[in-house]
């Protein structure tokens, strides 16, 4: 049985991997986590989703800026001398010389089917790229991003309603199953990794907020799969009299019309081809709101061109 495993996490996504370990006995002796940022206006620090769940279970939690030429947390990390360590969307590239510090190896969880999506937004380009499934792979980490042996995959289907708050939910309950298997497939000698074809590679580049400006000339399964994709940030949006306006949440119509045109009382816009009806949405600096409620007082009616 493992005495120390070292934990790597970041959001949301990590979390009941992190609790799922600890439920379940194994002796998490550390975790690191992406440093506190700053809100906006500088008058809060926001902890990670990782650290508040650190500190409630009462781990010792630590946040350093960068683990690249850091010799303090190098030598911590290797006076701790762990057996493991496991990454789930860390957020850091983990430097070449670490990973020879845990007995082990160190074990990342990444959220697609490698070698597809390597990088840092496998999810949301699973879901703009419109495809039809996607999965989690449990690998071990090399020097080159997300191109280590892989151990276990999960395949999944990906549903018309899900965005991408949705799927990463599912994919965070299917790992924090699956990595208990793996870690005693490890302890017991039984793992076994199977190289990735590079051949079949693809790149999950991180998302720029500007990728969620709405161009009503794409067409509707396009605009449709933007919105789900970036749900709940940075979101997709439009800009209407100076204002932003991000979609929360939309259905493809068969309505055709002018591209960016309202074509109805229901919030249906026109798309390249067919076009979307609008169920949720949020005005700049305000709450969220359903079409209905957000139509009853708006400037934007039935004929206005959003282009």
């Amino acid at each position: 049985m493992f005495k120390k495993i070292v934990f790597m996490g970041t959001p949301d996504f990590s979390v009941s991997i992190l609790k799922s370990l600890y439920q379940n006995g194994y002796p998490i002796s550390l975790v690191y986590t992406r440093a506190p940022q700053k809100s906006k206006r500088g008058q809060k620090i926001n902890k990670s989703s990782i650290q508040k769940m650190a500190e409630n279970l009462s781990i010792e939690c630590r946040t350093p800026i960068t683990l690249r030429d850091n010799d303090e947390e190098y030598n911590f990390l290797k006076l701790i001398d762990p057996d493991l360590v496991i990454v789930v969307a860390y957020g850091q590239i983990i430097p070449k010389n670490y990973l020879s510090l845990a007995k082990f190896g160190f074990i990342n969880i990444h959220a697609s089917l490698l070698p597809r999506w390597r990088g840092a937004a496998p999810i949301q380009r699973t879901i703009m790229n419109q495809d039809k499934e996607t999965g989690v792979s449990i690998m071990k980490i090399v020097e080159k991003l997300d191109a280590g042996p892989i151990m276990k995959q999960k395949k999944i289907t990906i549903t018309e309603e899900m965005n991408a708050e949705d799927l990463s939910l599912n994919l965070s309950n299917i790992s924090s199953k699956i990595i208990i298997d793996c870690i005693d497939e490890i302890d017991e000698g039984k793992a076994i990794f199977i190289e990735q074809n590079e051949k079949n590679a693809t790149y999950a580049k991180k998302i720029n907020p500007n990728e969620g400006k709405i161009n009503w000339n794409h067409e509707a399964d396009y605009i449709n799969a933007q919105i789900k994709s970036l749900y709940p940030s940075p979101g997709a949006w439009f800009i209407f009299e100076g204002e932003r306006y991000k979609i929360l949440k939309a259905l493809i119509s068969n309505d055709k019309g002018k591209a960016g045109v309202v074509l109805d009382d229901q919030f249906t816009i026109a798309c390249k081809s067919k076009s979307i009806k609008i169920l949720e949405i949020q005005r700049q600096g305000k709450k969220r709101q359903t079409s209905n409620q957000f139509l009853l007082g708006s400037r934007i009616k039935k004929g206005i061109n959003l282009c």
